[in-house]
């Protein structure tokens, strides 16, 4: 199967965020409150659209991906999540930049989320 070119690609946003939260919380829970949240403020058609993707979730700092038109509907379903399995929670967002790399150096300093000296093969 053929790779799109870059020109009919969907452009993508990143949002850096952090996580405070009354206890540990995995990788697998806060996704599943993410797309639930997203679910049940914007529909299944808007919450398809968004195409939320948690890109990275290191300690209790991460990225997700987006569409660049729904980075609002994106950040208020993101705002909606406040209980992640009875804990408290509050998903911060720290900033938004349009590649892995400049959200990461920019708003997420000393996590090691994208290291493209480790990804250097991909492209290969």
């Amino acid at each position: 199967m053929k790779v799109l070119p870059p020109t009919i690609r969907e452009n993508k946003r990143y949002l850096a965020f952090e996580l405070i939260a009354e206890g540990p919380v995995s990788r697998d829970e806060l996704i599943r409150e993410i797309f639930s949240a997203a679910g049940s403020l914007l529909g299944d058609l808007g919450s398809s659209e968004c195409n939320i993707w948690l890109f990275a979730f290191e300690g209790m700092q991460g990225v997700i991906s987006c569409n660049r038109e729904n980075v609002c509907q994106t950040r208020a379903a993101i705002a909606t999540v406040t209980h992640i399995k009875g804990k408290r929670v509050n998903i911060h967002i720290l900033g938004i930049s349009g590649t892995v790399l400049g959200a990461t150096k920019k708003y997420l300093e000393g996590v090691d989320i994208f290291n493209p000296e480790e990804q250097s093969h991909i492209n290969e």
